[in-house]
């Protein structure tokens, strides 16, 4: 993958701010419904959403800008100092090497003392070419067993993150997906997925303590999405409305997962008030959750001279005050 700064194209001493700004003007560009007709649309769009899943967090940011993760997002080998051995002369357990499980906290050792962050991890790919030899870094093979679960990572288990849209995660999708084995497998993710849960693909691990392979953990990362926000299996959205929509009344097109649909605004509808589409949230089993919109006013962005002397004679021939009750 290429650096995420690239990918959003910001400087590496861009605020949170320029990178949310870019985020979303580069993700209402790129996003696949707008480019039906491009292949590659989804590709992209899924590169730009997991370069903001790395700079859009401030830890993973600095862990990046730090090496201590790649573009991918995952840990950086740094050091390596005898097979089976940490620096200090301590040992990693069987075959030389630490196990990790995935969590929203990020890579964690699944034994032992947890480890403070990314430091002197990752690279793990290369490590396992180089000392599995060919063996290892074995041809592609599709269709692998899965199993789809909550697991912790056990003897011979290996953990692959992989971050996938919200739109994926509610209606499911398949994706190649590349093993520290150097096995490249296609996994199917089903609908419904949550943030930080697994797939398990029996027999695609590392030789355990018994010999027998261990599985492939593939931990689901969800990317933000530039528009809705998951609550549970509900949505949540701004819906931005003009002055004269917000005081006249009007119907106003509201993005959903399955499409935009028709929304109804009231006269006199205030900007925070809330509308509710039942069905239109995130699906789970046996439901789907609601969308949520919350309506925001926006004035125009240049500033309109009719406009402001209506809103002058409004104000001295009609006042009211909207903060009467916060006294």
């Amino acid at each position: 993958m290429r650096d995420p700064y690239e990918v959003l194209g910001v400087r590496r001493g861009a605020s949170a701010a320029d990178i949310k700004s870019a985020f979303r003007r580069l993700a209402k560009k790129l996003h696949p419904d707008a480019n039906r007709q491009d292949p590659k649309a989804a590709a992209r769009f899924a590169e730009l959403n997991a370069a903001y899943e790395i700079l859009g967090e401030e830890d993973k940011r600095k862990a990046f800008d730090r090496g201590e993760i790649n573009a991918e997002g995952k840990p950086r080998y740094q050091g390596f100092e005898g097979f089976g051995a940490r620096p200090g002369g301590r040992s990693t357990g069987a075959e030389g090497f630490e196990t990790f499980n995935w969590s929203p906290d990020g890579f964690q050792r699944s034994g032992g003392r947890q480890g403070g962050g990314f430091r002197g991890f990752g690279g793990i790919d290369d490590i396992l070419k180089d000392v599995f030899g060919g063996a290892a870094a074995g041809g592609r093979r599709a269709g692998a067993e899965q199993v789809f679960e909550t697991a912790d990572v056990g003897d011979g288990d290996i953990s692959v993150a992989v971050t996938i849209t919200l739109p994926e995660a509610a209606k499911g999708t398949a994706r190649r997906v590349h093993l520290p084995t150097g096995k490249d497998v296609d996994v199917k993710f089903p609908a419904g997925l949550s943030e930080g849960q697994q797939i398990r693909l029996k027999g695609q691990g590392l030789p355990g303590s018994s010999g027998r392979p261990g599985a492939a953990m593939i931990a689901v990362s969800i990317a933000p999405h530039p528009v809705f926000k998951r609550d549970g299996n509900d949505l949540r959205l701004d819906l931005p409305i003009t002055l004269d929509e917000a005081v006249l009344g009007a119907k106003v097109r509201v993005p959903t997962l399955d499409g935009a649909v028709d929304l109804a605004i009231p006269p006199g509808t205030s900007s925070g008030r809330v509308f509710r589409l039942r069905g239109k949230g995130f699906p789970a089993k046996g439901s789907t959750g609601d969308l949520f919109a919350t309506i925001r006013i926006v004035l125009p962005e240049e500033s309109d001279a009719e406009l402001t002397e209506l809103m002058r004679k409004w104000r001295d021939s009609k006042p009211y005050d909207p903060r009467r009750d916060m006294s």
